[in-house]
C-alpha cells in the first residue's frame, strides 16, 4: 500500500511522460503478444500509471483535471491514489517490451474507511447499495493505451483482480464506467436508455448522482455501440446502478456499475476464480 506521494522532479517527469507517449502499436510479429501483471510497489511505479492515465483522459478524451501543487507535470492524480492498490500490465515482448499499457486502481473496504469513502460517492448517493459495499472493492481510473486496447490486455487485469478478491476474502465490484462526451452527451444519453432496458438493478437497488447528465436536452435514440469495457462488465454480470453522473472535470458520463462474484457466469468464473 502507498500511505504516501511524494514530488517527483518535474523534469525527469516530463520526459517520462514524453518516453510513455512514444508507445508503439503491436506488429504482425506481436499478434500473440506477451503480458506481465503486478502490483506497484513503490512510487516510481505509481507515477507510471498516473502517466498513462494522463495519457487516456487528458490527452486523448480531454478530462481537465485539478492540478495540485504536489503532482508532477502530466500525471493524473488524486487524493484517492495515496489509499489505493495500483495494478499494472506491461507488454513483455515486441518493440514495446517493458512499456506498460494498462491500469487499474483497487480501493478495498478498510482502506475506503481511511479515505473517508469511496470515490463513487463524490458522484453517487450510495445509500441504498451501502450493505453491500462491506465487502466491496472499488475499480476507478481504469484505462489501457489506445494502440493496446484488445481483449488480452483486459482478461490479464481481469485475471489479477478476480485472484485479489480471493486473497481477501471479497465478493463485489463498484465502481464508475466513464463514457466520453467529446459529442456532447448524445452518445451516453443513447447508451443509458439501452442499458436501463437490459442491464439495471431492481429499484431499491438504485442509486442516483448528485450532479446529473442533463438527459432531457439530450437525443437518446442514436444506436450506439457499448464501449469495450463495459460490455466486458455486463458479459461478466456486471449491473447498472442508476443513471449517468456528469463529471466536467474529466468530460464524461460516469455510469454506476456493481458486479458481484455470485453473478459471474460460469465459464468467467473458472477462469477468473479458478484457474
Amino acid at each position: 500500500m502507498i500511505d504516501a506521494l511524494t514530488r517527483t522532479d518535474a523534469a525527469t517527469a516530463h520526459a517520462t511522460a514524453s518516453a510513455a507517449r512514444a508507445i508503439v502499436a503491436p506488429t504482425q510479429a506481436d499478434a500473440a503478444p506477451r503480458f506481465e501483471v503486478s502490483w506497484a510497489r513503490h512510487l516510481d511505479e505509481v507515477r507510471e500509471s498516473q502517466q498513462l492515465r494522463w495519457r487516456v483522459f487528458v490527452d486523448e478524451m480531454g478530462a481537465r483535471p485539478t492540478v495540485t501543487p504536489d503532482a508532477p507535470p502530466f500525471h493524473d492524480v488524486d487524493r484517492f491514489d495515496a489509499y489505493c492498490e495500483h495494478l499494472m500490465v506491461r507488454v513483455v515482448s515486441g518493440a514495446s517490451a517493458g512499456s506498460l499499457i494498462g491500469t487499474y486502481r483497487v480501493l478495498t473496504p478498510e482502506a475506503a474507511q481511511r479515505a473517508g469513502g469511496l470515490y463513487s460517492e463524490t458522484e453517487f448517493d450510495l445509500a441504498p447499495v451501502r450493505s453491500l459495499c462491506v465487502r466491496a472493492v472499488e475499480l476507478g481510473r481504469s484505462c489501457v493505451h489506445p494502440e493496446w486496447r484488445s481483449g488480452g490486455v483486459i482478461l490479464a487485469l481481469w485475471g489479477a483482480l478476480g485472484e485479489f478478491m480471493l486473497r481477501h476474502r471479497l465478493d463485489t465490484m463498484v465502481g464508475c464506467a466513464s463514457v466520453g462526451m467529446n459529442d456532447g452527451g448524445h452518445h451516453a444519453a443513447s447508451l443509458w436508455r439501452q442499458l436501463r432496458e437490459t442491464h439495471l438493478v431492481a429499484p431499491q437497488w438504485q442509486v442516483q448522482p448528485h450532479h446529473a447528465l442533463p438527459l432531457e436536452g439530450l437525443r437518446d435514440d442514436l444506436d450506439v455501440e457499448t464501449p469495450a469495457l463495459i460490455k466486458g462488465y455486463l458479459r461478466c454480470g456486471a449491473k447498472v446502478l442508476g443513471p449517468p453522473a456528469w463529471d466536467p472535470v474529466f468530460n464524461t458520463a460516469d455510469l454506476p456499475m456493481m458486479m458481484r462474484i455470485d453473478e459471474l457466469p460460469a465459464r468467467y468464473r473458472r477462469h477468473f476464480l479458478e484457474g
